[in-house]
């Protein structure tokens, strides 16, 4: 059985499972603001890697698109 295809049936693997997507897309959302030569300010980092919220991340990397500073994220 592949990975990939195998359902998750624990609230701890469910959980930690949602949890190590929401670090791998705040993750890519800092290396796109970097990568667009945007500065991330250190608050700006923890409140991207501390949210656990998927929907909420996608938003912020819907903004980073054109963004003109990190901060535009939260506005």
């Amino acid at each position: 059985m592949k990975l990939e295809d195998y359902e998750w049936q624990s609230e701890f693997a469910i959980s930690h499972r949602a949890e190590g997507r929401a670090q791998g897309e705040a993750k890519a959302l800092l290396l796109m603001l970097e990568a667009r030569g945007l500065r991330v300010p250190e608050d700006v980092r923890r409140r991207v890697e501390g949210c656990t919220d998927l929907e909420q991340i996608e938003r912020w990397i819907q903004r980073a698109v054109s963004a003109d500073t990190a901060e535009d994220l939260f506005s």
